[in-house]
């Protein structure tokens, strides 16, 4: 083998890999990361979470990403162990579709049905579809449709060039000798999983083995041992990626590992025996890539078989392994191991978004409550919650950051954008939670008791100002940019109360009837009100602005209050009448 055949070889390696890859991520991308997001609401029946692993694995044609996201949920909190168990086990089975498609490549005949069966025959046709697709349609599911296209034609091309290249090695003594060895069990096993480690991919390292097999010098005694193997190596990203994580998603990935190694161990120590009294006369024979794929799936749906039962000591093995101690981690907010899933990981910062956007809106409610029945407990909880938004704010806006990288469909980037938009504006209205708290404690300490006038305004803006957030926190959970476009003529109308409000302030004082003390109390309680009102106008105008593709919000704000816009219009009046102070608040 030459210089420029191990050149070619490489180049086949490289374009197979790439091919592989891409076409996963289109298929991952056209499935719009539904089955994925499913993983998340996986009940604890082992079986339906057996057929579910297949079904992604099949779809994005990976089990390692499968397993990596398992981890990403176990570690999460999200699921638990003995729910990843049967997701773990059907992954393995679905990823054998990889070694079916790439067998195409070893069909042979000269009937037209056959030549057109070949993916030499129809790679060329993929491919220009597919750059037609990805170069002049919009559409982002016609554009993922193209990558998976052009992303089959790459890795079938791939294979060929490597088929091309190691066909000289055919009639190479020194080649035949090196795959002899193979025929020893542990070698081969070995070599399969060492293999499948470097590349971290069963579905690769399977492509591999069928574009050697192409040379006609591998036998079954060779193939079986190293598809072994290739089982074992593709556990080594599900295990670099628990480093650090919590103990049980450690397990996972434990599990995942054990399945395979016990599996090989029983099915090799099976197959071997009956062989030394049976003598299989097809050890010696030849394989194609057709029966490489028939001996990866038989393994696989074998030791599933015999394992699926077996769930319970699988996780009792991996927590033997990975023991408790005292320690105690926090649930992570956000799970990297998400990012190499986009569609997953924003729906999981939109998740975690709405639990801070609830807890921001449950903070300033309660810290209102505490206006005319202050409790010290409450106000303990009140501070503790604020802290809790900052550490939401910090993870969430650390984890888009990263996610922004990633290609992103436009429904995914809609997403991510009005998220950064809003989370500091639910975090200052946490803030705003505090400073109303504080005017409370100084209410209950001062014994201060505003006048009846004063009182019966600030319940007139307390109410609105509830309304406002539940709209507000509501319309950027649903994205609902009908009741967002509520939100704005509310704001006005708070303004509206607190220049009111504040105007009867100053003429109670003028007339001696209020004290600058309390004065300042009154003025500090108003202000936060209105501001948090206008952070609710914030969120409502980036639900609304991200929907129209665009966010000018100063634009908009001027669009809207200078034109004569019906609905604006008469919201604005039917908030002003519902909200209308009494006659001896004015």
């Amino acid at each position: 083998m030459d210089l420029f055949a191990v050149l070619s070889l490489l180049c086949g390696l490289a374009l197979f890999l790439y091919g592989m890859n891409t076409m996963g991520d289109g298929l991952e991308k056209f499935s719009g990361g539904k089955l994925e997001k499913t993983l998340e609401k996986m009940t604890n029946n082992t079986l339906k979470g057996f057929f579910l692993g297949l079904a992604v694995t099949a779809v994005i044609q990976s089990s390692s990403a499968t397993t990596v996201m398992v981890v990403g949920f176990v570690n999460s909190g999200i699921m638990k162990l003995r729910q990843a168990i049967g997701i773990i086990m059907g992954a393995n089975i679905g990823t054998t579709v990889t070694a079916w498609i790439l067998s195409l490549s070893g069909i042979e005949g000269e009937s037209l049905v056959m030549q057109l069966l070949k993916p030499s025959s129809f790679s060329a046709v993929f491919a220009f579809v597919g750059i037609v697709l990805l170069m002049f349609v919009k559409s982002d599911s016609k554009k993922n449709l193209g990558t998976i296209f052009v992303g089959f034609a790459v890795l079938m091309v791939g294979m060929d060039m490597m088929s091309a290249a190691v066909e000289p090695l055919a009639d190479n003594p020194a080649f035949t000798s090196i795959l002899t060895a193979f025929q020893n069990p542990i070698l081969g096993i070995l070599a399969g999983a060492i293999l499948t480690a470097i590349i971290q991919s069963s579905s690769a390292s399977v492509g591999i083995l069928q574009a050697l097999s192409k040379t006609g010098t591998i036998t079954y005694s060779m193939a079986i041992p190293i598809v072994m193997g290739q089982n074992i190596g593709t556990c080594i990203t599900a295990l670099l990626s628990c480093i650090g994580a919590k103990k049980n998603a450690k397990r996972a990935a434990f599990v995942h590992l054990y399945f395979n190694i016990i599996g090989t161990i029983v099915l090799c120590t099976l197959f071997y025996t009956i062989n030394a009294f049976v003598d299989f006369s097809f050890v010696d024979d030849v394989v194609s890539p057709a029966n490489i794929a028939v001996i990866h799936t038989l393994f696989n749906v074998c030791a599933t078989a015999l394992l699926l039962p077996f769930n319970k000591q699988l996780e009792k093995l991996a927590c033997l392994t990975i023991r408790e101690n005292d320690e105690h981690v926090q649930t992570p907010f956000l799970d990297e191991r998400f990012l190499n899933t986009p569609s997953l990981a924003a729906e999981r910062a939109m998740s975690v978004s709405t639990k801070m956007a609830r807890l921001s809106e449950g903070t300033l409610l309660a810290s209102l409550e505490l206006l005319g029945n202050y409790d010290e407990k409450a106000a303990k909880v009140i501070r503790e919650n604020e802290d809790m938004v900052d550490t939401y704010e910090d993870a969430i806006s650390t984890y888009l950051v990263q996610l922004s990288r990633k290609t992103l469909s436009e429904k995914d980037s809609k997403t991510v954008q009005l998220i950064l938009h809003t989370i500091g504006d639910f975090e200052r209205i946490s803030d705003h939670a505090v400073n109303i708290l504080q005017v409370a404690e100084e209410i209950n300490q001062k014994k201060i008791k505003f006048s009846k006038e004063a009182h019966a305004g600030l319940k007139v803006m307390n109410d609105a100002l509830v309304e406002i957030i539940n709209n507000a926190t509501l319309a950027f959970i649903n994205n609902d940019v009908k009741l967002a476009s509520k939100v704005e003529p509310l704001e006005q109308v708070i303004d509206r109360l607190r220049d009111k409000l504040k105007e009867s302030h100053v003429r109670r004082l003028t007339n001696g009837e209020c004290t600058i003390e309390l004065g300042f109390v009154f003025s500090d309680l108003i202000t936060n009100i209105e501001r948090v009102s206008d952070h609710c106008s914030n969120i409502a105008i980036g639900v609304i602005e991200i929907n129209r593709n665009g966010y000018e919000a100063h634009e908009y704000l001027h669009e809207l209050r200078n034109s004569d816009d019906i609905q604006y219009n008469a919201d604005y009046k039917a908030y002003k009448e519902k909200y209308a102070l009494p006659q001896n608040a004015k």
